[in-house]
């Protein structure tokens, strides 16, 4: 790429699925007035320029697909603007950049692929009382190596997920750029009901979490459950433990859950029954138990999406659940009650009996008392 594209005034720069090399040119991002970068799918190689400078007007960067390595610039904080940010399917190497989560336009950040690793919380201190990644509607961290736990503050602020959107939804397109919506196409590749799927047009109502096949452990965080407006939450083949949250249950507008491969505990929260958008769901290769909910949506899935949990039953599965035995009447439990009244006056009368009788014997008066005693018994009949 020659520099000399620096000192053009372009606001969009489309280079993407090409058969460019070498490093990206370094003025590229610094370039005041570029809004659209788009070098995707293409063979550049090196670290980022962390030239950009506080005049930073992009909206979308597309690096997806290339051979970049190193860290990522914190020097992006200064695009204030940024909507989209992909740069997946590369060599970086980093921390989680916690720091973009003060961008309060960003919306879409894709991070796959990559080589990123430690915690995914909110590494660089307390942000309760600034912005956290306040507009996102896809964040995909999928097959790096992320570890740890996810804290329940880290979902909490995720506002944007937890508002009711439109259903119809809009084309997501870079802010107060309606001229280049008529050609321009924001390429998304991401996991959608258990396919990769490339969309060539982001929805605003497009709204998903993909942290699959990292190295993240502990409990799934009930804060989850307050993203109501999620479509698909991807969590699979990670370590996670304990039982399924049974909030998943009201994120009513859930249309792809991936659970498999971690190793969830316990029974199938009975809420996912009310799930009546789920299209997809894989429970598969835990170590869940119990009775699968029946409900019209559970009818629609196959064996695939249970197999692996050795204690689950009922169908899809052919294993059925044992029936619980019934319980006892209740002219049974008040005959069992009486028998159980007289048999403890009897031992009792026997017991009394027994030891007057070892007294009166050792006294030499037992012959006068079963006298007295016959006498007795005879009255009362």
């Amino acid at each position: 790429m020659p520099h000399s594209v620096c000192k053009s005034t372009l606001e969009v720069l489309d280079l993407s699925y090409n058969n460019f090399s070498g490093p990206i040119t370094s003025c590229l991002l610094s370039m005041v007035g570029l809004r659209m970068l788009n070098l995707r799918e293409n063979h550049f190689e090196g670290t980022l320029s962390s030239s950009i400078t506080s005049e930073c007007t992009f909206q979308t960067i597309d690096l997806h697909g290339n051979k970049i390595d190193g860290q990522l610039p914190r020097a992006l904080s200064n695009c204030n603007k940024l909507v989209v940010l992909d740069i997946g399917n590369n060599l970086i190497v980093d921390a989680f950049p916690s720091w973009l989560g003060e961008l309060s336009n960003l919306r879409v950040l894709i991070l796959r692929s990559n080589q990123f690793y430690g915690s995914i919380n909110d590494v660089d201190g307390n942000r309760q009382s600034r912005e956290y990644f306040s507009s996102s509607q896809i964040v995909d961290l999928a097959t790096n190596n992320f570890s740890g736990s996810l804290s329940s503050e880290l979902f909490g602020r995720l506002k944007s997920m937890m508002a009711k959107f439109n259903s119809t939804g809009e084309t997501l397109y870079p802010q107060n750029s309606s001229y280049y919506a008529e050609f321009y196409k924001g390429f998304i590749e991401m996991a959608y009901k258990g396919s990769f799927v490339t969309f060539e047009r982001i929805l605003t109502t497009l709204t998903s979490i993909d942290f699959s096949n990292n190295r993240l452990e502990g409990t799934i965080p009930e804060s989850i459950g307050q993203l109501v407006s999620l479509h698909v939450l991807n969590l699979s083949h990670n370590a996670f433990t304990g039982k399924i949250p049974a909030q998943l249950g009201g994120m009513a507008d859930l249309e792809s859950l991936d659970l498999s491969c971690n190793k969830l505990s316990g029974k199938i929260p009975q809420e996912f029954a009310d799930l009546t958008f789920l299209g997809t769901l894989n429970l598969s290769n835990n170590q869940l138990e119990g009775n699968i909910p029946q409900s019209r949506q559970f009818l629609t899935f196959e064996n695939n999406s249970f197999e692996g949990n050795l204690g689950l039953c009922g169908p899809p599965l052919s294993k059925p659940c044992p029936i619980s035995p019934a319980p006892p009447s209740v002219a049974n439990v008040e005959k069992s009650s009486h028998v159980d009244v007289f048999l403890f006056l009897f031992v009792g009368l026997g017991f009394g009996i027994g030891f007057t009788a070892a007294i009166l014997m050792r006294r030499g008066r037992i012959n006068d008392w079963f006298v007295i005693s016959s006498r007795a018994f005879q009255d009362l009949i």
